[in-house]
């Protein structure tokens, strides 16, 4: 049997939202409707954020705490129900689902780090797919510092991932010349992370707490795990599908 190319995808409360204040099932549906066409010779790990995009969508928190806990409240509300949405979705195309809540610290403990390569290593050789947030009600990095960017690919590299997928609402890195004419032309291909980071122009987007830097800090981890990023437009329909067959422009960072 040949082995299937593992894909960590990480998905950013933008791209789930599309760039409205609701969870979009249409989008959950185009993510497990291209799982599903590629499960014969890919497997995927997903790190999804959008837990507090969706517990805003049925309440608002009256407190006097810092906004941070209120948004640890959020995430707490928000978390079960974007698993169960994910649940329902992904089962209609035949695929299983998962959760797994981790923290950074996890990654700094050599029995934890352990612990995460059995348990997720079990859960995809039993064909789920495990579903993977910053666990929020108990850290407040992913909440401060970077759309689960980092976290992804923290998890590509401890996963030892074949390719690390982040889709977010641009099509890919823009060239800085462009984006200063307003014409938005994607880079291709990264060798040179220094002239990447002289390209870069940053802005964080409207739900999520990254932005590019965070994408480049985080493909940056993964290149030393020795696994290409692919920055991709997660807002357009067979994203996935239509990147593997480079038929979309996106950055690859090699």
């Amino acid at each position: 049997m040949q082995k299937k190319k593992r894909i960590l995808l990480k998905v950013g409360s933008n791209t789930l939202t599309k760039e409205t204040n609701n969870i979009s099932r249409g989008k959950i549906e185009d993510i497990a409707n291209q799982i599903a066409q590629l499960q014969d010779t890919c497997e995927f790990v997903i790190v999804s954020s959008g837990a507090i995009a969706v517990a805003k969508q049925f309440v608002k928190l009256e407190s006097k705490q810092k906004e941070v806990f209120v948004k640890q409240a959020l995430a707490s509300i928000g978390q079960p129900h974007l698993i169960r949405i994910y649940q329902e979705i992904f089962r209609e195309y035949g695929l299983l689902t998962s959760q797994c809540l981790l923290s950074y610290s996890d990654f700094e403990k050599k029995e934890s780090r352990k612990n995460i390569v059995n348990t997720i290593n079990v859960l995809v050789n039993n064909n789920y797919i495990p579903i993977i947030n910053e666990n929020d009600t108990v850290a407040t990095d992913e909440i401060k510092f970077g759309d689960n960017d980092k976290l992804g690919a923290l998890t590509a590299s401890l996963l030892k991932a074949d390719l690390f997928i982040i889709a977010t609402n641009t099509n890919g890195i823009y060239t800085k010349e462009s984006m200063e004419n307003g014409e938005s032309k994607t880079i291709e291909l990264v060798d040179d992370f220094d002239e990447l980071m002289r390209q870069v122009v940053d802005s964080k987007s409207s739900h999520g707490s990254g932005g590019m830097q965070s994408k480049i800090e985080a493909a940056e981890v993964a290149k030393d795990a020795n696994i290409e990023t692919w920055i991709v437009n997660g807002l357009k329909d067979d994203f996935i599908l239509n990147s593997l067959e480079n038929k979309v422009p996106f950055t690859k960072i090699k």
